[in-house]
């Protein structure tokens, strides 16, 4: 019985394959290449394909940090000769930290650094609730306080320490003392263009972000994106050598090259820091234009903040660039726009007189001139060279007060420019929308509206430029990091008034600066077109102005056959005079003089 079951089941194992022994071998040996396959293209991923992010991760933070975090893009400007410079770039500075935990020797080391860096043992004032002082302690004692915390493992000590002193610190040899390479945004040329680049500073979370002007407008395109990596970690945390990854290079940031020029910039924005002080006006602004572009080749205001120390403002106000930001009554820089529209609408000629009997009568408002005086049969061209209320209210009637309202909307007020800065305001042309004639009286001589300087500038290119009103722009190229390059082309916004008003306009505004009150705007051998206005200063509450405050303001362009130019200087409440003539006129005739002669343009006469 038992034989037959042994030999059935020997009958069952024979109807099955038989496997031999080398075939056995042969499948084995296809695993093991297989496996070795995958080995080996796993491995060429790692070294080969992905060599760059694990090459980043053995290298160092320094060099991983470079790979994730982007370098923010530069701020440049182009010279006359093709050299180019930086306006805002980045630089690598140093922390000097203490650990004090380590520190063997709190008081060497403290007269060491003390040297190094320069740190103070003079008692610093302390000032009391009272009014009074009190001696503190040195900067070298709070020092030492630190270094002496025991247990303490980090206590910063200075920040921004260039290259130099950090060799030195480091030959030191101090035990607890280390280096820690920081990068900072660095402005070469300090207070000169803070208005127009603004800062970067720390946000809440203590990331960095642009504020104000170019670095806040353009802060997404400057900043560039971060990158990424992800790695799966074993139970301690440490990188999983095989396991899944995911890595994304940071994209720098774009460079951004200005149209702004570099002298041009320090000569208008020195002018005007010396034309604030020398009238002792409150603050001032200038901005200038390409006539034919409308690309800004100088923009400032006064008072003014270093970028690379932008916390040591005495108001945060001082941030806002005035020439954007601060709308006000133009006054009577505003009588050419008015004019030109009566021209171009066919009401007035510039022979066209009328009779000044000094006021005018509107409901139960009487408007005079501001000299006060009667001064009889004028012309057009004597209206803006004396600066006459009642002629230019003679004008607007010519033409009607709704036919004006829509040429000073063409001439672009009342809406943003959109100029690439942060903090820009639109000002207020409401009373044009009121319909009665008291408000087209007195918008006709630059009262009852506001605009800003970069709003008149723009509205001047229109005079200056054949009736074609250019759009301001100040970014002349984007740099992208891909190699891309994006180039600024100029824009004419509309044709406003024709040629030949341009042209009647133009003589016009010689004559003022010839025979008028803006005598010492002019440069000589040159003819210059331009415009005073000497503007009344509105009460925050209630209506009417204040009796001791006016805002001085010229603006005009040159040469007048040619004009390359459109400029504003604005002074606000200046001590020395109120008028525009002696204050703001002065100190446009000494930029238009560099101007010109920077520029390399043949006298006119």
């Amino acid at each position: 019985m038992q034989g037959k079951q042994q030999k059935k089941r020997r009958q069952y194992r024979a109807k099955g394959p038989v496997i031999s022994l080398s075939s056995r071998l042969k499948v084995l040996q296809l695993a093991f290449f297989m496996i070795a396959s995958l080995l080996v293209a796993r491995l060429l991923h790692l070294q080969v394909l992905r060599h760059g992010v694990y090459e980043a991760l053995a290298s160092g933070q320094r060099e991983l940090y470079r790979d994730l975090f982007p370098e923010r893009g530069d701020v440049l400007v182009v010279d006359k000769d093709g050299t180019e410079m930086p306006f805002a770039t980045n630089r690598f500075l140093h922390l000097v930290w203490a650990e004090p935990r380590r520190v063997d020797d709190p008081v060497r080391t403290a007269q060491v650094l003390s040297e190094l860096l320069d740190i103070s043992t003079e008692p610093e004032l302390i000032e009391l609730e009272d009014g009074t002082t009190e001696e503190g302690p040195s900067p070298y004692d709070l020092l030492l306080e630190k270094l002496q915390k025991e247990g303490d493992p980090y206590e910063p000590i200075q920040r921004r320490v260039d290259d130099t002193l950090a060799e030195e610190i480091e030959r030191a040899n101090l035990e607890g003392i280390h280096l820690l390479r920081e990068e900072f945004r660095f402005y070469p040329e300090g207070d000169v263009s803070g208005h127009v680049l603004g800062f970067v500073s720390a946000d809440e979370d203590g990331s960095l972000s642009g504020k104000y002007g170019i670095e806040g407008h353009h802060d997404d395109l400057l900043a560039g994106s971060s990158g990424f990596l992800f790695s799966e970690l074993d139970a301690q945390g440490n990188w999983i050598s095989i396991g899944a990854r995911s890595f994304a290079d940071a994209q720098d940031g774009a460079d951004l090259v200005l149209t702004i020029d570099r002298p041009s910039q320090h000569v208008a924005c020195t002018k005007l820091q010396e034309a604030v002080e020398r009238h002792q006006a409150d603050s001032g602004s200038v901005v200038i234009l390409n006539a034919k572009t409308g690309a800004v080749t100088a923009m400032c205001g006064a008072p003014t903040f270093d970028p690379n120390v932008y916390n040591e403002v005495a108001s945060i106000s001082t941030y806002n660039n005035q020439t954007i930001f601060g709308a006000y009554e133009p006054g009577s820089i505003f009588k050419p726009l008015v004019m030109a529209a009566g021209l171009d609408a066919g009401a007035v000629v510039p022979n066209k007189t009328y009779d000044d009997t000094g006021e005018v009568k509107i409901d139960r408002f009487t408007i005079r001139n501001s000299d006060l005086k009667a001064n009889g049969i004028q012309t057009m061209t004597q209206v803006l060279e004396k600066s006459l209320n009642t002629g230019m209210i003679y004008a607007m009637r010519q033409m009607g007060g709704e036919v004006m309202s829509r040429y000073l909307k063409d001439f672009g007020f009342g809406e943003l420019i959109g100029v690439q800065l942060d903090t820009e305001v639109a000002g207020d042309i409401v009373s044009l929308d009121r319909g009665h004639e008291i408000y087209y009286a007195t918008n006709s001589y630059g009262q009852g509206l506001t605009v800003t300087p970069l709003q008149m500038v723009q509205a001047y290119t229109a005079l200056a430029n054949g009736g074609k009103m250019m759009k301001p722009y100040l970014i002349q190229e984007v740099r992208h990091a891909n190699g891309e390059v994006e180039v600024t082309e100029p824009v004419q916004l509309r044709q406003v008034i024709s040629q030949k008003t341009a042209q009647t306009i133009t003589a016009m505004l010689v004559s003022v600066v010839e025979n008028g009150h803006a005598g010492s705007a002019g440069v000589k051998g040159y003819y210059i077109a331009g415009k005073t206005g000497t503007a009344q200063v509105a009460k925050e509450n209630g209506a009417g102005y204040k009796a001791d405050e006016t805002i001085a303001s010229f603006v005009g362009y040159g040469p007048a056959r040619d004009p390359q130019f459109v400029m504003l200087v604005r002074l606000d409440h200046p001590k020395t005079s109120p008028w525009a003539s002696g204050t703001a006129a002065p100190t446009f005739g000494e930029i238009a003089d560099f101007l010109l002669q920077y520029e390399q343009i043949p006298p006119e006469r």
